[in-house]
């Protein structure tokens, strides 16, 4: 069975989402976290690329993500945010 290779985090005040997915695409998981949760989260996935959108608290958080051994990958904010996928990144 192949293990997450990517996960996509929004951020959020309170509750983010987290979407994994395997290298063929598959969707692995959906998960609602509550901020206290995430560090706790991310430590208990194996190490695979980390993306979420670039805004004023992603550099915190990917930098205790990128702590954590991820690969961690801001995507700007662009008008053509609808055409990405995490493999463009």
């Amino acid at each position: 069975m192949e293990e997450v290779s990517t996960i996509g985090l929004d951020l959020a005040k309170h509750v983010f989402q987290a979407h994994g997915a395997r290298l063929s695409g598959a969707v692995v998981f959906r998960k609602k976290l509550r901020r206290e949760q995430v560090l706790t989260f991310f430590a208990g996935q194996p190490r695979c690329l980390v993306a979420m959108e670039a805004c004023a608290s992603s550099h915190h958080w990917a930098r205790a993500i990128g702590e954590l051994g991820h690969e961690v990958r801001l995507i700007p904010l662009s008008s053509d945010v609808r055409n990405w996928t995490l493999c463009d990144v």
